[in-house]
Formats: C-alpha cells, structure tokens, sequence
C-alpha cells in the first residue's frame, strides 16, 4: 500500500460527491462478466465465420492471449495501481484507482471495473490489436478478455468467500498476503506466475531486497 490506511473489514467509500460519478464506480461483478463472456464469444463468432484462420491457429492464438492477459495484469497491478505517490495529483489518482480497495477490500461493489469503462476499453483494444495483429485479434482478444474475466471471477470470490479446501487456496494466501502482510509483492491475482519470474513473492523476494 502506499499509505497508512488500514483495512476497514465493513462498508465502503465515497469517492465523488456526483452522484452519478459515485454511482459509476460501482458495479455487481456478474455485469462485467456477462459482458466479457458476451464480446469475447462474439469476437470468436466473426473469427470462425469472417475469416480463413484454421481452428488449430484460432486454439494457440487464444491461449496466447490468455497468458498475455495474466502478464498484463501483473504489470498493471504492480505498476499502475501500486504507483509511487510522490505527487498529490498521483495520490489522488492512486488512491481511486487502487487504494481504495485496500482501505476496504470487502467492498463488493468495487471488486471489478465499471460496465462503461469495461466495454470502452475493450473497443479500444480491439482497434489496437487489429492494427497490429490483423485477423489474429479475433482470437487473440478473447483470450485476453476471458483472462480478464476469471481474473474478475478470482478476485471477487478471494473476497467474498472462504478458501476451498484445493490446490486453488494458494490464490487466497497469495492475495491475503499481499493485503494484509506485503503490499509491495504478490501483484499476480488470477495467477503467481509472474510474481516468480519477477522475484515479487516468497523467500526469492526477500532475497533479493536484502
């Protein structure tokens, strides 16, 4: 974290005395997940009926995306929402985009991006990779969006349910880890992948900080 704020276990925050604004920050996370699942399969739709991609390529471009997504969202986490506060301005920014979750990290209305923003930026990636990829960004944006959404799916459920008794508790120790132990490590949520090839989790962390 990158202030002193402690973990409030019980309500929320207002952020923007506008209403409207306020209410735009919040979202029930089947919303977002409808709408990745919906754009995602539409996208593959016009993969397999718009253009001569074989499946076998539509499969590995897919899971390509997938995987970037898991990278991306490591980035983003360690370094956007996690920025330095050096600034009021950056503080400010951080603190809406990011600290506020951890000051109330069982907010369920703020454990997922906003409908609106959600299919904006979704758009503009779609205009991104197409520009970069051609008809490759047909598959390849599902993938980043289904990553995206069980990304949403994990995160949610960390916070709103208890550990289930499998190999997936190591996600809920990982992100209690990085709320109420170390904000400066574990940025992966959906994954720890990134966090061990970055040196951001576990003994291998403190190593290389000492």
């Amino acid at each position: 974290m990158n202030d002193n704020r402690k973990p409030q276990h019980k309500g929320s925050k207002k952020l923007f005395n506008n209403p409207i604004l306020e209410r735009l920050t919040k979202t029930h996370i089947a919303v977002p997940l409808t709408i990745f699942f919906i754009y995602a399969s539409a996208l593959l739709y016009w993969n397999f009926t718009h253009t001569t991609l074989s499946l076998s390529i539509s499969v590995v471009t897919f899971t390509i995306g997938l995987i970037s997504f898991t990278w991306v969202e490591y980035l983003v986490h360690r370094y956007l929402f996690h920025m330095k506060t050096y600034t009021q301005l950056r503080a400010k920014l951080q603190y809406t985009m990011h600290g506020v979750h951890h000051e109330f990290p069982k907010d369920k209305e703020r454990l997922a991006m906003p409908p609106l923003l959600s299919i904006t930026i979704s758009t503009l990636l779609l205009f991104l990779f197409r520009l970069i990829l051609g008809d490759l960004v047909f598959s390849f944006l599902p993938g980043f969006l289904v990553g995206y959404a069980l990304y949403l799916a994990i995160h949610y459920m960390v916070h709103a349910y208890q550990p289930p008794k499998n190999f997936l508790k190591h996600l809920w120790i990982n992100h209690s880890v990085h709320h109420y132990k170390d904000g400066n490590g574990v940025f992966g949520v959906s994954s720890p992948l990134w966090d061990y090839v970055y040196g951001t989790i576990g003994p291998k962390r403190h190593k290389t900080q000492s």
